[in-house]
């Protein structure tokens, strides 16, 4: 029997993609311009500013996971949206309305508020994951309610993306931006708490073992570990293509408002393919669905590196084709998480979604971090400093490499990792099993 959900609570589900939206966008986009051009901090120490808070996640994130899952209440991981969104909301806020002056105390202020945020998205984004493993267990209803969050978060970054940049550069600066964007995740993560009222719990086997034990149990699945890989590799590679918009098209384009065009191109195919991806999903199974988006992107990266050197059409359209590909690996990973931790609390009797959900987010924002770190790094070994008017040659490849190169090679690495998967022909060939009993 198809065990649907409520459509109220199927897209309800989907407005924290407005918060995890806006707040995974706007650090990306605008936390290394704002450190190196507004603060005056060096390329490589920026990039270390934005890693730290990240890579803390690596550990707090399947902390929050095993935290969410002793939870007994009737609602069970809703509270932390409750709490956590909105402290995730304020704290972003904080990340830009700081001090600028003295240089020491603006850095220390950046970095405790990006690390305060950093921790409140963990205990928000990791009981958030964990609730699409148990308020269904039906395969292809995962996927919808995926392809449904999917569309929320991409319009949340295409608005995200191409509004803040602009309030930066003329309507109030980084203040008010981050002031905006701070009410916005707070006004997200609320929706999302309001209207998964009554969401089902089907899962309901017992939290077993240690933290210890389990994150060995997580980092050794055998169906974990390559999405895991394909994640942090992906991840590192799209957030670092994402950071470096904004020094590209000072750089490369010599027109800094080119950077908005560029990210729009980037996030709105996402809107319209997100549903085409879940389409194809449904028809071909995840994996492949996955191995398909994961080539598209890596193409539009490729066709990018020759793309700067030409017109802003040619930019802009190698720009759309890499966002259709970022769509659809938001969409299939996303959607075959669920399914691993399901296939886990099936096979073993003891409920570790919340851990597994806590082991994903925090690699992916490990990757995220890497992302920013890396291009600190290669902007750093190019000379590249902030506020000149002109560019000389190693700093305009160090920006290339950092917008195309080297995501292109991190993206085509994962299409390994992608294929060494293989619980998706499992599971579409077989039923799903009722509730709490172990699959055949």
């Amino acid at each position: 029997m198809v065990d649907e959900l409520p459509a109220r609570i199927r897209r309800g589900y989907a407005l924290g993609g407005v918060a995890t939206g806006v707040h995974g966008t706007v650090p990306s986009l605008l936390l290394m311009p704002y450190l190196t051009e507004e603060l005056g901090v060096g390329a490589l120490l920026a990039g270390l500013v934005v890693l730290a808070p990240k890579a803390w996640d690596f550990v707090c994130n399947p902390l929050a996971g095993r935290i969410s899952d002793r939870v007994r209440r009737h609602d069970r991981r809703r509270p932390f949206l409750l709490v956590a969104g909105p402290l995730m909301g304020v704290c972003l806020a904080f990340v830009f309305t700081g001090p600028s002056t003295p240089f020491l105390l603006a850095l220390c202020w950046v970095l405790v508020a990006h690390l305060l945020a950093a921790t409140a998205y963990a205990f928000f984004q990791v009981p958030y994951l964990a609730m699409s493993a148990e308020v269904t267990d039906d395969y292809g209803v995962r996927t919808r309610m995926m392809a449904w969050r999917v569309g929320v978060v991409t319009t949340a970054i295409a608005v995200s993306g191409v509004v803040a940049p602009w309030l930066v550069t003329t309507a109030g600066g980084y203040r008010t931006m981050g002031a905006l964007a701070g009410l916005v995740v707070v006004a997200g993560s609320l929706a999302v708490w309001w209207c998964t009222r009554g969401a089902p719990v089907v899962r309901a086997e017992a939290a077993g073992g240690g933290l210890r034990d389990q994150l060995r149990v997580v980092l050794g699945d055998v169906h974990a570990r390559p999405l895991i890989a394909a994640l942090v590799l992906q991840a590192a590679g799209t957030s670092m293509l994402l950071a470096a918009v904004a020094y590209a098209a000072r750089v490369l384009l010599d027109d800094p408002a080119t950077g908005s065009y560029l990210f729009a191109a980037f996030v709105v195919p996402g809107v319209v393919c997100a549903p085409l991806w879940a389409w194809l999903g449904r028809r071909h199974g995840k994996r492949g669905g996955y191995v398909v988006a994961t080539a598209v992107l890596a193409g539009g990266l490729v066709a990018m590196v020759g793309a700067w050197s030409g017109s802003l059409v040619w930019c802009l359209v190698c720009s759309a084709v890499t966002g259709a590909g970022y769509a659809g690996i938001q969409v299939f990973p996303l959607a075959m998480l669920p399914d691993v931790a399901a296939h886990d609390a099936r096979t073993s009797g003891h409920n570790r979604i919340g851990l597994f959900a806590g082991v994903w987010a925090g690699c992916e924002l490990l990757g995220f971090a890497l992302g920013p770190g890396l291009l600190g790094v290669v902007l750093a070994v190019g000379g590249y400093e902030g506020g000149l008017e002109a560019y000389d040659d190693p700093a305009r490849l160090a920006v290339l490499a950092g917008t195309s190169v080297v995501p292109a090679v991190l993206v085509l690495l994962s299409l390994f990792a992608i294929r060494a998967y293989r619980l998706d022909e499992t599971l579409r060939a077989a039923p799903p099993s009722p509730a709490g009993v172990p699959a055949a």
